[in-house]
């Protein structure tokens, strides 16, 4: 992930610097990236452009700017992200440009309903990091997640759709009648009807060491991160289809994947696990555990893994490690609110809300529409949703299903 026109000046020790560099990761914001810790000339720069001062990160763009130790707010507004709109009320709100959140805006805004998406990451979701979707319906030749997202994106435009981007959910409340969105930045918007189309994250394996060196050596996302690791050992953990796919791409850069799986199988589709065990670069070791993640200098250096079913243990060597060992849903602001979630943290919706105590408790004679949570008029569709399927094509399919919800809720309020 090269371009002169970005340099990220920093250390892989500074958190603000890991902080950055995820941030345009997320967003598939090519950068080019420089250690100061092991370049003398980069470190040099630093000092000539902050006026003697050490700070990282400091970032220059293409037009010769600098910003030093920005915020992501900060980032946003020089990358020409809308942050803020000046409207406060929407008939509907969508948190999350997903899949299913954009393909939601997109029937709302041709329905004649006014949409505003409000999105924390890159527009596009998890989409936009894959590398390409071989069972979209209509793409005989695959299609890249990028370009899945960038014309989802302008099929929401061309209709109307209005983005708000680099904002997270916080909060919400119940207000006159309105849900009130509150965003990170202290910003609320209100609405008649509400989408939960916030997606998923993958999960950490929370092991000593993995947060000391995310973006240091612990990465979530091979397409962002994996052109850092050309002719470099490296590890991915996991045994989903996920990890599968990922460790074959990360094939292009690497010296050795070393594949690690808690099981003693794959759960990925048998022409994907064939084409990893076949792949000369990879080695797998079933029954593997990580129990540490180690390093030195600020960058990670070791895994420390234990075989669960010999007992041995070993410190595998390795530049960078990979994880991925599921998904878990973007909803920790909904934990204060009504809208009631599983013991995993994903919106109950529809049917499902009868088979709990407090499920119905707030709609009286009517029954909830499809895909409409625990609180009326507020609707969940995608990865985090509960019982959703975590493919894109469902996720579309949500995305549409849940706009004709809306639009039969707003009509009868």
């Amino acid at each position: 992930m090269e371009q002169a026109g970005i340099t990220v000046y920093g250390a892989y020790w500074c958190p603000d610097c890991r902080r950055s560099k995820t941030f345009l990761s997320d967003r598939q914001i090519p950068y080019r990236w420089v250690n100061i810790e092991e370049d003398k000339e980069g470190e040099a720069h630093v000092l000539r452009r902050n006026a003697g001062k050490r700070i990282i990160p400091t970032i220059e763009f293409a037009d010769g700017s600098v910003l030093a130790e920005p915020s992501n707010a900060e980032l946003a507004r020089k990358l020409g992200l809308r942050t803020e709109v000046p409207r406060t009320f929407w008939p509907l709100i969508v948190a999350g440009a997903g899949p299913a959140g954009l393909t939601a805006a997109l029937y709302a805004a041709r329905d004649a309903v006014d949409a505003l998406l409000i999105e924390n990451g890159a527009v596009g979701g998890q989409a936009m990091r894959t590398l390409a979707y071989e069972n979209v319906p209509g793409f005989p030749d695959g299609i890249a997640g990028a370009e899945l997202a960038d014309r989802l994106r302008r099929q929401v435009q061309r209709f109307g759709g209005e983005f708000l981007e680099a904002a997270a959910v916080t909060g919400l409340r119940r207000q006159a009648g309105r849900h009130v969105v509150v965003t990170d930045s202290g910003a609320e918007y209100a609405c008649h009807a509400l989408l939960l189309a916030t997606g998923s994250q993958y999960r950490r394996l929370e092991a000593p060491g993995e947060e000391d060196f995310i973006g240091a050596g612990v990465h979530f996302c091979s397409t962002c991160d994996g052109p850092f690791y050309q002719g470099r050992r490296i590890a991915v953990i996991g045994g989903g289809a996920s990890a599968a796919e990922e460790a074959l791409h990360l094939t292009q850069f690497a010296s050795h994947v070393t594949v690690l799986v808690r099981g003693d199988a794959f759960k990925a589709s048998p022409a994907v696990v064939e084409k990893l065990l076949a792949a000369d670069k990879v080695s797998v070791r079933f029954h593997t555990v990580v129990t540490a993640f180690q390093g030195a200098g600020g960058r990670l250096r070791a895994l420390a893994t234990h075989n669960a079913r010999s007992g041995a243990t070993e410190d595998l060597a390795v530049e960078g490690a990979f994880v991925f060992v599921g998904l878990a849903p973007n909803t920790a602001f909904l934990r204060a609110t009504p809208v009631l979630t599983d013991e995993w943290g994903f919106v109950v919706t529809g049917h499902e809300l009868a088979h709990t105590p407090q499920g119905l408790a707030r709609y009286g004679s009517r029954a909830p529409l499809m895909l409409e949570s625990s609180v009326p008029g507020i609707f969940a569709a995608g990865d985090a949703r509960a019982g959703s399927v975590k493919q894109v094509a469902a996720a579309t399919g949500e995305g549409a299903a849940a706009a004709l919800a809306v639009s039969a809720y707003l009509k009868a309020t």
